[in-house]
Formats: structure tokens, sequence, C-alpha cells
């Protein structure tokens, strides 16, 4: 049907003379076989370009917000982005419905860059919109990463997938590092108007690159069908499932069961006939009915929340030797932030830089997914046990490095993963649940933790990170609940 390999006939690696120069390359970082480089290289340009025009985002966040608002706004704004996601996720669910993933992503996309044409026009005339623009890039960096990644888990089969993200993963990374300098320099050249401008144009270039893999790919692997059911007509969001030989096909019996898909065609004529599959639910129905999906948005809601309670212990801990420098004369309070901050940042995209590089593929390859899924939360509880025992600045600066680094790196690519085994409309609506609301209430969850624990129960920093070790525990329990329902999951889908 297509000319991906078969189930079973990667079994031999390729020698590096069927190779091309780009997968001889990348073979250095992750098993790669021939024809895979490019689509590959062109995803982690794509993502690149996005994790780069968040970075410049970012921090023009923090300055309209915090000029106009206060942190008062930052805590408002926080809570509002779940709010607002409550309503966008549906609404992006039912378009997934309607539309080819093409247009699907160039609506999005295309929406959010005349958002920045907005915002550009209301600063430039002198009207706040510090709380609107924090409230919209929360909503921005959850909803546009996670589409990006549905795209590419529909791109690939799962062992395609297992292989390359690793090197997609990469241009994330590099995107946040970049970001960070290329911030830097437009701080101090162009201003904060025409920086928005930047953003939009990336945004422009990486969903061109979206395309362009769109076409490449479809032509490759759905050539020979009718283009009634190719993904180029098709609505993102079907009940279909890639098979391990690479087209889209219904899933099993056995697979609905386990899985919570339900609609059911059996026999091969039906098949081989069918209309496209459609949508059997909303996003947040999707989830609600599904054990792996709900299963999924609760570890990712646990994640998120003690990786931001984390984030509120770290600050407490440079706060108090910042007032300590700034009373004995040493430095002041800004001093002692920007320091602390611009080499603790650095620090962690370097280890998470060098970790995608080197370590995730071998990792996934090796130790396999749920494994891999376990890594993260076992740092968090190693990171936590210090902050709670050790209660220093060193110790916990390098607990969160450990933490952010693997999470950043590692776990992100294995979270992207466990999406690989699921149906279509589970990869377009249901993450859009898991990775966007889910985190956003996690996050929402670790500013009630902390302002109810240090304001109203007057808990020590030490006691917050003993609460955070509870949640570990549990975030581990999570864990390996889904790496038992993904190997399965991962055998009836192939």
């Amino acid at each position: 049907m297509n000319d991906r390999h078969p189930a079973g006939s990667h079994a031999t690696a390729p020698t590096d003379r069927a190779l091309g120069p780009v997968e001889r390359f990348l073979r250095m970082f992750t098993d790669i076989r021939s024809g895979e480089g490019t689509t590959a290289l062109l995803l982690a340009l794509n993502i690149f370009l996005i994790f780069v025009a968040y970075s410049i985002m970012k921090v023009l966040r923090e300055v309209l917000v915090l000029s106009t608002s206060g942190v008062e706004g930052k805590a408002l704004s926080s809570a509002g982005q779940a709010l607002v996601l409550l309503g966008a996720v549906p609404l992006y669910g039912a378009i997934a419905s309607r539309v080819p993933r093409r247009r699907l992503i160039n609506i999005v996309t295309g929406f959010f860059v005349l958002c920045l044409g907005a915002f550009y026009a209301l600063y430039t005339l002198g009207i706040p919109i510090g709380i609107a623009f924090y409230i919209w890039l929360g909503i921005f960096s959850v909803m546009v990463v996670a589409q990006f990644w549905a795209f590419a888990n529909d791109v690939y089969t799962s062992d395609e997938g297992k292989r390359l993200f690793p090197i997609i993963g990469f241009g994330s990374a590099s995107g946040a590092v970049v970001g960070a300098w290329v911030t830097g320099v437009l701080q101090h050249t162009v201003g904060i108007g025409f920086a928005l401008l930047i953003a939009a144009a990336l945004l422009l270039l990486g969903v061109a690159v979206t395309n362009v893999v769109d076409r490449s790919e479809r032509r490759r692997t759905e050539g020979d069908l009718p283009d009634v059911h190719t993904s180029g007509t098709m609505p993102a969001a079907t009940g279909q499932v890639r098979a391990a030989t690479g087209e889209f096909r219904v899933p099993s019996e056995e697979y609905r069961q386990e899985s919570g898909a339900f609609r059911a065609i059996s026999t091969t004529q039906e098949i081989a006939t069918a209309e496209p599959l459609q949508s059997t639910g909303g996003a947040f129905v999707l989830v609600w009915r599904n054990r792996y999906l709900l299963l999924m948005a609760v570890l990712v809601l646990l994640l998120n929340w003690v990786n931001t309670s984390g984030e509120f212990i770290l600050s407490a801990f440079v706060k108090d030797v910042a007032q300590r420098a700034a009373a004995s004369g040493a430095a002041t309070e800004a001093e002692v932030y920007g320091r602390f901050y611009s080499g603790f940042q650095g620090t962690v995209n370097l280890v998470g830089m060098l970790l995608q590089l080197f370590v995730v593929s071998r990792v996934i390859k090796y130790l396999k997914i749920p494994a891999a899924l376990l890594i993260l939360p076992l740092v968090s509880f190693a990171a936590y046990s210090l902050m709670a025992f050790v209660p220093v600045l060193l110790a916990v600066r390098w607990a969160k490095t450990a933490e952010n680094g693997s999470d950043y790196s590692l776990n992100n690519t294995v979270r992207q993963a466990l999406f690989l085994p699921t149906t279509r409309e589970e990869k377009y609506k249901a993450k859009q649940v898991v990775d966007s609301f889910a985190q956003r209430a996690g996050d929402l969850l670790a500013s009630l933790t902390y302002l109810g624990g240090t304001v109203v129960l007057g808990l020590a920093y030490t006691h917050l990170a003993l609460v955070n070790l509870l949640l570990v525990a549990v975030w581990l329990a999570i864990a390996v609940l889904i790496g038992r329902r993904y190997r399965r999951l991962d055998a009836l889908a192939g």
C-alpha cells in the first residue's frame, strides 16, 4: 500500500552505505532508517521555530503584565488560563472533527498569528494588554505545542515515533536556548512591539514547514489510496489508528475494549469501503470515558502540580538569600535574582539539550517507554527529599536542575510517545485536554497549595517539599498503571 516497511522488517539496522549523509549523521543520536532524515529534521525545525517564538513572547509577557498589573495580575491571569481552556479545548475538538489535519493546523496557527497582530496594534496605541496577553500566551503555549505533537504522532507509526521523537524533541530543547538568546538581542534593538511581529513571522514559517511535511508524507504513505480515504481529505479527528505498516485502519475489537474506542467495523470488505470514522464525542468526554487517557490527564496534572510547587519553593529560597545579601550590602535583591536565574536557566537548558541528544533515544530503546516513564517521578522524589532534609539553596538548585532537565528532555519525549498507539481523534482532541487543560489545572493547584500552605497555614518551605513527596508517590503509581496499559495498546494497535 505504501513504502513503509511492514511490521517486523526492521529487525536488522541499515548499514551506513544504505543511508544518506543526513541519516549517517543522525545515527549518532538515534536509530534512524534510510529516507527518514529529512522529515525528522523538518519536524525538529518546526518545533524549534515554535519554541523560539514562545521564548520571545514569554519574556514580553513578564514585562507587559508586571508593568501594568503587578504580581496580583499574574496570579489572576494564571487562574484565567484554566477557565479559558474549558471553552477553547471543546472548540478545537469541534474543528478537528470537521477539517483535515493540515487545514486544522493552518486555521489554529493563523488565529494565533492574527492575535499577535491585534496585540501589536493595541500596544502601539498605548492600550494596556498585560493580563490579556498573559492569558493568551498561556493558551498558545500549550495548545500549539500539543497540536504539533498530535501531527507528529499522526505522521509516524509507533516504531518510527519511538525512534525519531528524540531527534524532533531536540528542536524544542534547542529552540528554548536560542529563543532566550534572541530575546536578549531583541530587547535591546527592536523593542516590544516589533518583537511581537517577529514572533508572528516565526509562527508563519513554522506552519509553512508543517504544510511541506504533510504533503510529502501523504505522497509517500498514501499515494495509492483514493483521496477520500487519505489524511488530506479525512477530518483530523477520526476513529482510526496508524498501523505498523503505515496506513490508517479501523482498530480491532480487542483494541476498542482495551482503549475505549466505540465504533466497530469488522470485515475486510467493510474496512475497504467504509467512510472515515466520525468523531465519537467531545474532547473532555473522550478523556473521561477512556481509562488510558484519564490516567494520562491525571499524570500531567500531578507532574505540573509538583513541578510548579517546586518552582515556588526554589523562588522562596532565592528570595531569602537575596534579602540577606541586600541587608549586608553585598548586592541588591535584583542583582541576586538576575545572577541566579540566568545561571540556573542556562544550566537547565544545557542539561536538557545534552540529555535529549545523547540519552533519550537510548533510554527509550533499551528501557522501553513504560520504564522510561518512571524516571522523572523517581528524580523528583529524590529532589524533594533533598529539599525537605537539606534545606540550603545549593541543594535546592541542583535538585530542581535535575528535575527540570529531565522533564524538558526525556519525560517530554516519553509523554508524546504515549499517544502513538491512540486513535486519530484521541491525538487531536483528547491530547488538548491532557496537554493543555490538565497542565494548566496542575499549575493552578500548585499556586493554591503554595498560597494556602504559606499564607493560611504558615507552613515552612520544607513542609511544602514533604507535600510534594506525597504527590510524587501518587504520580509514580499512576505512571506504573499507564505503562502497563501502553504496552498492551501498543501491541494491539500494530
